[in-house]
């Protein structure tokens, strides 16, 4: 189901990132509202997003457009931030609390 596909992403993404609904919804420059993230994170939305919705949520949840658009079954398009890696943002911490 493509919802639950997004639900996953977008609840993956928000914890990879350490970010809220509305530190998303900033990050997005407003496009999508944090209630909108929120009900998506929640499983509570529609399920359905249009075209612009695809593309402001990526920018939420800073991933390339893509990956949006194939977790709900929207058509690719050219994607400039293709081959950006979303991969968790780890940092690697001493015992004396400074990044190693």
């Amino acid at each position: 189901m493509a919802s639950d596909e997004l639900r996953r992403l977008v609840q993956r993404r928000l914890l990879e990132l350490g970010e809220t609904v509305e530190g998303a919804s900033r990050r997005s420059r407003w496009a999508v509202a944090p209630e909108t993230i929120a009900r998506i994170a929640h499983g509570r939305h529609s399920g359905l997003v249009s075209e612009r919705l695809a593309a402001a949520l990526a920018l939420a949840i800073d991933v390339p457009e893509n990956r949006v658009r194939r977790a709900v079954g929207l058509p690719l398009v050219h994607d400039v931030r293709a081959d950006v890696k979303t991969g968790p943002h780890l940092r690697v911490v001493g015992d004396d609390g400074r990044p190693q």
